[in-house]
């Protein structure tokens, strides 16, 4: 049996879009990346670890994963999340690649039909396309969702354009030191 869980970053007004350097996506001229490095704390470590200890394999858009094969695929610096990030299978969804061999374990798949096909936990980071395409095929069985405590008033949202109405449960939820809030929603109707 599949089940997909997402892990998203979030400012409370929805923006999803380069949470993590200033040049990580500009795309339609975002100017405001960057955004969620000042809320990182160890309470927020702790509970990214313990999602990445549950294991499972890892998929991927395009865009994060070529910006993630860059960041972690040759990385040798003894750090344990970058031994896991190459060690772990990954799935990256495109139309427009002609290869996944940039990044050990990577496998290629060309439609939201071929993640359908998978077995397996399945966990997404980032990659808000494949989310929202995921969700509008009704897939998403889990979302974590990582709201940072400031607005930035434009940028890519998350859930922005057409999606079936779906019920989630709230699982759990912590507050971090420095402020975000860290829920964990499950869908409990189907899509």
């Amino acid at each position: 049996m599949r089940s997909i869980s997402v892990t998203m970053f979030t400012t409370l007004d929805g923006v999803v879009q380069g949470p993590g350097r200033a040049d990580e996506d500009t795309r339609g001229g975002f100017t405001r990346g960057g955004w969620g490095a000042r809320y990182d704390d160890e309470v927020l470590a702790a509970e990214m670890g313990r999602g990445m200890a549950q294991g499972g394999a890892m998929l991927f858009g395009r865009r994060t994963w070529q910006d993630f094969t860059a960041a972690w695929a040759s990385a040798t610096d003894g750090n344990p999340f970058t031994a896991h990030m190459n060690a772990a299978r990954k799935y990256v969804v495109s139309r427009t690649l002609d290869s996944a061999d940039a990044w050990q374990n990577s496998v290629l798949l060309r439609s939201t039909g071929d993640v359908a096909a998978l077995d397996g936990e399945l966990s997404v980071i980032g990659s808000v396309a494949l989310v929202r395409s995921l969700h509008a095929a009704g897939l998403l069985d889990r979302c974590t969702l990582v709201v940072h405590p400031l607005t930035v008033g434009s940028g890519a949202r998350l859930f922005d354009g057409p999606a079936p109405l779906t019920e989630f449960t709230l699982d759990s939820c912590l507050t971090t030191g420095k402020g975000s809030i860290v829920a964990t929603y499950t869908r409990v109707s189907p899509a």
